[in-house]
């Protein structure tokens, strides 16, 4: 639509320029192409959620389990207690995590609340104003400062229009418009000038203008598309423990498989059999794993809240700590988002400075004419500075008042005599005041429409300084002057912009934040590669990203159009060469993640515009501004920095990377005592043909005993040197760096224990309750005990047994309980263990301990790995 003619585009929608649509017209259309909403997108009900939990491997396992459990009680006139307490546990699992889930997607209900609630329209040469929703293609609406754009529209007429686009395109200026603009097809969307988007906002000026496009069919409704199309991605923490899951899922059968033949091979009842079966299951399952990952990734959570993070979605926090490619918006992440002036060139000094808040006389005098030239003002309060007005004028206008020339007081001492508006073709704004005792003409816009218009002022000299101040990226405006001894009636641009004496140059740019050099830095050093990905312009963007170390010697800086050009498998080849994209739609940063990730890459994306939100959902993790984000961008987010500082990335990398060392040492804990279980289960049927612990046993193991010490063991401070390590490849298996031996051996050891144990209290009283209560005892003390050998690769004894509080607390808590479990006859008659004579629970304490003189020695001989 934008590269159309005028006339065509009339007469292609069958409106009139004048009078709009008919109201044949207008139903015609409305049955043709709808209300103008953005279509919502269909959700999970909370029962569908619900059963999507028992999808699991190791829940349908434990179902199982329990369904042998009941049929077991059944035949054998049993207690249900045992097949209860296992279902009770499956939906335990299933509750906690629903509740863990992210809340339901917000992004399409924030894109339709970003759409104008009414718009001023012209039918039949009636102006009247009417719903958004029923807005056609074909109708002529007015627009003004103040308003949001209630449908995509091609200007008719623009008087001083500008549009404030960042939240679609990124870019922080306000857009200047042009309803004669001609723009060519392949035109980024932030240079369509001839066009206005919905949802985006007037900030100055009116016009009016032909809708062309409505709900589902504008750029907003096409994000809308985009974010319903992105697929939700898989956290590497949930595909490994999904991986976890089946593998012992499958081992669980196995082992049921040749109880079996085992069982029928010796002559065993079927029922015995079948209740030796639901112990290895469960003793297969680490049935407190779900919960206690959640609450340790909860406590995460906490700790980041504290440092301006807050997570979406539990999960999301190890993602960040994967991350090896963060692709950041620029304005407002990497940037201040607002103007500012910086440089300053004096014609009369033919000199640069630095904006200060004691400049010299010269150049507080281009300060002042250029002010006095201004529409825009700022308020100043004790909080914060606002700027009212176009952002350009604003940045100049507030470094005056840092040099003490306050706009309304330049105004009162100096009023506007006469004006010449800014419009398009001119590419000047003209005031005339009376300074000095005379008549002054102040004229200040684009350097090459000013500059012809001067007298002879080294002009060549004054371009040399123009062009230097535009390779850093900043927008330059010149600034000239002349003196008059009389007004005319009618001033025009005759008389007032001819003849002008040259004052200077002010330069401008949207800064980088100076913390986010730093936080590049950081990501560098963490081996994570940082991007820019941006709407606006490419050298505006690549200089920022020099500034901040993003853009370095060798790599490449695109632009959109340059994308568009690249197949997807050249954009493959080479996005690891590019550090900068500019000029980018939304598809195109969805591309670049794909890019990432097809490179095995964790990709994080920062952004706060509406532009952002669909590549915010398609990244491994999606981070939103909190302050300048569109609801849009926080909805499709997996976290949000409630500070707007890109910064606070850096904290949420170093947290999550602590949080994934810390679940490694929770799985390693409770997978040796899972091994463990197991292989005590299945050794004891091969040599004895009973079962060692029942399954009501094991469940308490699992879910009371373990449960409290590895919670605490998820609560290890950080490592000092995290941030010094590469990420993790996206592949790596949980078990790497041999943890999957060293769980292998320590379960093996806890059985060998554990089986010692069972026998000693069966041989000696005979009764082979007395056994499976030595065996319940010994794994319960040697799992509490073992959490402190948990804590880290260095000696026990080098860290000291009583520097994590928590674990401390916790073990002393679990002791107790299993005590309490085995000593009152009650308790333990309904888990089926019987009386000990303190001889067997010296033996037991005994065979508990000796986990930790081993472990001692194969961390002193290296054998155990960080």
């Amino acid at each position: 639509m934008h590269e159309e003619a005028l006339e065509q585009l009339i007469e292609k929608l069958q409106t009139n320029p004048e009078n709009g649509l008919t109201a044949d017209q207008v139903r015609d259309k409305n049955r043709q192409f709808g209300e103008n909403k953005i279509e919502e997108q269909r959700k999970q009900t909370l029962l569908q959620k619900f059963l999507a939990q028992f999808k699991d491997v190791m829940i349908i396992i434990l179902m199982l389990a329990a369904a042998v459990s009941f049929v077991v009680a059944i035949y054998e006139h049993e207690s249900f207690f045992e097949p209860i307490l296992i279902v009770a546990i499956v939906v335990l699992n299933a509750v906690i995590g629903l509740i863990q889930e992210s809340k339901a997607e917000k992004a399409l209900d924030a894109l339709r609340s970003m759409s104008s609630p009414a718009a001023v329209v012209i039918r039949e040469g009636q102006k009247q104003k009417i719903p958004a929703s029923q807005l056609v293609p074909g109708d002529l609406i007015e627009i003004q400062a103040g308003d949001f754009v209630p449908a995509d529209a091609r200007l008719v007429s623009a008087y001083r229009l500008k549009a404030e686009e960042s939240a679609l395109t990124g870019e922080s200026a306000a857009v200047e418009k042009n309803a004669a603009a001609v723009v060519s097809s392949n035109a980024a969307l932030g240079d369509r000038f001839n066009m206005i988007y919905q949802g985006c906002g007037i900030v100055y000026g009116r016009g009016t203008a032909i809708v062309t496009a409505t709900g589902m069919q504008t750029e907003m409704g096409k994000i809308a598309t985009l974010l319903s199309e992105a697929e939700e991605t898989t956290t590497p923490l949930q595909k490994k423990l999904a991986q976890l899951g089946k593998y012992l899922g499958l081992a669980a059968l196995v082992a049921c498989g040749v109880i079996f033949v085992i069982g029928l091979l010796e002559g065993m009842r079927a029922i015995d059999i079948l209740m030796i079966a639901v112990a290895l299951a469960v003793s297969a399952i680490p049935e407190g794993l779900p919960a206690i990952i959640t609450v340790i990734l909860a406590i995460g959570v906490q700790r980041m809240v504290k440092q301006n993070a807050i997570v979406r979605r539990l999960q999301a926090v190890e993602t960040l700590g994967s991350a090896s490619v963060i692709c950041s918006d620029k304005t407002g992440t990497l940037t201040q988002n607002q103007m500012t002036l910086t440089q300053l060139f004096s014609a009369e000094e033919q000199t640069t400075e630095d904006v200060s808040e004691q400049n010299s006389d010269p150049f507080r005098k281009l300060l002042k004419y250029t002010t006095l030239c201004c529409d825009a003002t700022i308020k100043v309060t004790d909080e914060e500075v606002q700027h009212l007005g176009d952002p350009t004028e604003t940045a100049i206008v507030y470094a005056a008042y840092r040099n003490g020339l306050v706009k309304e007081t330049l105004d009162e001492q100096h009023p506007r005599l006469a004006e010449l508006p800014f419009d398009s073709d001119r590419k000047l704004m003209t005031t005339v005041h009376e300074l000095d005792g005379q008549l002054t003409v102040i004229v200040k816009g684009a350097f090459d429409s000013i500059i012809k218009r001067c007298q002879d002022q080294n002009a060549a000299r004054s371009e040399s300084v123009m062009q230097h101040m535009s390779e850093q990226a900043l927008r330059v405006l010149a600034v000239a002057y002349k003196r008059m001894d009389d007004l005319p009636e009618q001033p025009d641009f005759d008389d007032l912009e001819s003849n002008l004496v040259f004052l200077g140059l002010v330069g401008m740019i949207d800064p980088p934040r100076p913390e986010a050099k730093e936080a590049v830095a950081l990501c560098r050093q963490a081996g994570i590669r940082p991007i820019m990905i941006t709407g606006d312009h490419i050298a505006t963007a690549q200089a920022i990203a020099s500034q901040l170390d993003i853009y370095r010697d060798g790599d490449r800086a695109v632009s959109g159009q340059d994308l568009e050009h690249m197949t997807q498998q050249e954009l493959d080849d080479s996005v690891d060469r590019i550090s900068v994209y500019a000029r980018v739609s939304p598809s195109d940063k969805i591309r670049v993640v794909k890019a990432w990730q097809k490179k095995e890459k964790v990709v994080a994306m920062t952004g706060d515009g509406v532009n952002d939100a669909p590549a915010l959902k398609a990244a491994d993790i999606g981070c939103a501004m909190g302050i300048t984000g569109t609801e849009v961008a926080q909805g499709a987010a997996d976290m949000i920095l409630t500070d707007d500082n890109f910064a606070t990335i850096v904290s949420a990398v170093h947290e999550g990377r602590g949080i994934f060392d810390n679940i490694k040492k929770v799985v390693a804990f409770l997978l040796g005592t899972n091994i463990g279980e197991i292989l005590t289960v299945f050794f004891a049927m091969v040599f004895w043909q009973q079962t060692p612990l029942l399954s009501m046993q094991l469940l308490w193991i699992n879910l009371v005993t373990d449960s409290l010490p590895a919670i605490s063991l998820g609560m290890e401070p950080v490592e000092k040197d995290i941030m010094k390590r590469l990420p993790r490849p996206k592949n790596e298996s949980i078990f790497a760096n041999g943890l999957g031996v060293q769980i292998a051996l320590q379960g093996t050891m806890f059985a060998i224990l554990t089986l010692i144990a069972f026998y000693i209290g069966w041989q000696s009283s005979g009764e082979i309750d007395q056994g499976r209560t030595m065996a319940f005892l010994v794994l319960s003390l040697t799992q509490i005990i073992h959490a402190f050998n948990m804590r880290s690769h260095h000696s026990l004894f080098r860290i000291g047994w009583l520097t994590n509080s928590w674990l401390v607390k916790s073990a002393l808590a679990s002791i107790v309980l299993t005590f309490i479990l085995v000593l009152v006859p009650p308790l333990a008659h309904v888990f089926g263990l019987a009386s000990l004579t303190p001889m067997m629970i010296g033996y037991a304490v005994l065979l508990a301990f000796i986990p930790v003189p081993v472990l001692e020695l194969a961390k002193k001989l290296g054998l155990l790995k960080a």
